[in-house]
């Protein structure tokens, strides 16, 4: 067995141990945002309640006006907007970490080419922040404007979900990783990370862009950018099988296409365009 054998053989069980540690930690995390499901929705709904309760109180304030002095009911009346703003801002958050919880169970039970009626806008927004967030809490420096543009009343899609947020999941952690890559070797100070990201709604098809300021690529890195194993970035920082996963997505799944605009130390942009005649 030649050493260009023995090179790949080790290789490929390098990425079914990375493979096989991502199970695990797929399983745990699901487990995890099952549990804390419950306790988020008591959150929620608490809020809600309370913000009733509120309402409630300041109605009995209003009758008894005459009872109080001016400064006691100003005092009253600024405390009780404090306290709206506050359980409204609760339950913002609370249910934004229930829809980043649904997400994580969804792709732990999602079924196979199950299509699903689908807000596309909202999918895209939320998996660009978990992206985000993850590179965040491995690199607490790390840092970049993050620009999004989404059509308004956009109608639902049918798509595989827990798939197609997969494939804006890989392309989003591979802006950032360039981007970030950048800024690290940038000799330009004034160099500032960026991502665009833009959803088009069009008659035939709708269209998820994701638009990065980073390194950009080289033809050939280009023309082996979907090939299987394939990865630019240092061992133990890639597995070699985002993009190649990415491209069955969108091409084979959801009978798309990718395309793919980038110069190098300029940046790349991806663009999916998917069908809307798909599976009903």
């Amino acid at each position: 067995m030649t050493t260009d054998e023995l090179q790949q053989i080790e290789h490929l069980q390098q990425q079914l141990h990375n493979q096989e540690k991502m199970a695990s930690l797929g399983m745990l995390s699901a487990g995890i945002a099952h549990e804390i499901q419950n306790p988020l929705n008591f959150v929620i709904n608490f809020s809600k309640m309370s913000e009733k309760l509120l309402d409630d109180l300041m109605d009995i304030v209003d009758e008894c006006k005459e009872k109080l002095g001016d400064d006691d009911a100003e005092e009253i009346i600024e405390i009780s907007e404090d306290l709206k703003e506050n359980l409204s801002k609760i339950e913002e958050h609370g249910q934004r970490a229930i829809n980043i919880i649904r997400s994580i169970l969804l792709q732990s039970r999602g079924k196979d080419d199950e299509f699903f009626a689908t807000d596309i806008c909202e999918l895209v927004h939320e998996y660009v922040w978990l992206s985000y967030h993850a590179m965040r809490a491995n690199d607490k420096n790390f840092n970049i404007a993050i620009k999004e543009e989404y059509p308004q009343n956009m109608t639902k899609k049918m798509v595989v979900p827990q798939d197609l947020c997969r494939a804006v999941l890989n392309v989003m952690n591979n802006a950032c990783y360039t981007v970030k890559e950048k800024e690290t070797l940038a000799a330009d100070k004034d160099y500032h990370p960026e991502i665009n990201v833009k959803v088009v709604d069009g008659e035939q098809d709708f269209s998820i862009v994701v638009t990065d300021n980073g390194m950009g690529m080289n033809d050939e890195v280009r023309s082996k950018l979907f090939d299987t194993f394939f990865t630019t970035k240092p061992v133990g920082k890639g597995t070699g099988l985002g993009m190649s996963i990415t491209n069955d997505i969108i091409t084979k799944k959801h009978k798309g296409k990718i395309l793919v605009d980038t110069i190098p130390g300029e940046g790349t942009t991806f663009t999916f365009i998917i069908p809307n005649s798909l599976k009903k």
